[in-house]
């Protein structure tokens, strides 16, 4: 009949598999652009949570034809002051060794960009579940502010002595006012090396994730935009929702309740 061979044993794609393909590709846009940040493989964890049979080949070949790879990330200004008249002190997360909540919290500072000005976030994170557990946000980078997310943490927490906090050199940290708060909670004081990101990489991985999933996306115009949008992030989106690698393609919260579950230490 002088048919191509490919024509002969071509068979069209049925209905129901297009409708399926285009179902996925549809829930992968809505992934990709809650969480920008999010690679092929978060996507597929995120996937396999709501029950899908998914290959992560597959899930890599759609975002890439789709242009939903992790958006390149813009420069960060530096907001360490180290310049300071106080006591350092040697940095004792090197080579942390954790068994649970409460043993280590990390602390870093970041600035939000407004129309005309700028606004300052202060963050305490739990290292071992990376959870925020205590923030501020002010028009002034000083110890006020990291003090007032100090404070929440505090109270959300109630941590047993010999925590470690652990945070840059920045005067911010390093003053007698908040020095004097961790000292009478019985923490051990860690900071990081001059001029080591590194040394608080989770911290800075956190701010990271903010700016990029959370404030850029929004371009806040004045502080009441920081003030309604960053609490909602930090709590209903990064707490509750957003997948790390490091704890299993969980979010912080569900990671401490099975922690609750396998080990009856009571997450807040």
């Amino acid at each position: 009949m002088n048919l191509p061979r490919s024509s002969y044993y071509y068979r069209p794609k049925s209905p129901e598999t297009s409708s399926e393909d285009q179902a996925l590709t549809d829930r992968i846009e809505e992934i990709a652009e809650e969480f920008p940040r999010y690679g092929y493989r978060k996507v597929t964890a995120q996937l396999r949570r709501e029950g899908r049979v998914v290959n992560h080949k597959k899930i890599q070949r759609i975002m890439r034809e789709r242009g939903l790879g992790v958006k390149k990330r813009r420069r960060f200004v530096r907001t360490t002051d180290s310049h300071h008249p106080y006591p350092v002190y040697p940095n004792l997360i090197r080579h942390p060794v954790m068994t649970g909540i409460n043993q280590v919290w990390v602390a870093d500072l970041t600035y939000i960009r407004i129309t005309m000005a700028f606004v300052y976030l202060a963050v305490i994170l739990d290292l071992y579940s990376r959870k925020a557990i205590g923030y501020a946000l002010s028009d002034q980078i000083d110890t006020d502010l990291s003090l007032t997310a100090l404070q929440m943490a505090l109270q959300r927490r109630h941590p047993p002595a010999g925590v470690i906090h652990h945070s840059d050199r920045g005067v911010q940290y390093a003053a007698h006012e908040y020095i004097d708060v961790l000292r009478a909670y019985q923490f051990q004081i860690s900071m990081s090396r001059k001029g080591n990101p590194y040394d608080n990489a989770a911290a800075e991985s956190f701010m990271k994730t903010l700016k990029t999933e959370e404030v850029y996306l929004w371009e806040y115009e004045t502080m009441g935009d920081a003030q309604r949008r960053l609490p909602y992030f930090i709590e209903d989106v990064y707490n509750q929702k957003r997948l790390h690698a490091s704890l299993g393609y969980r979010p912080p919260v569900e990671y401490e309740a099975c922690l609750y579950q396998n080990h009856s230490t009571t997450p807040v």
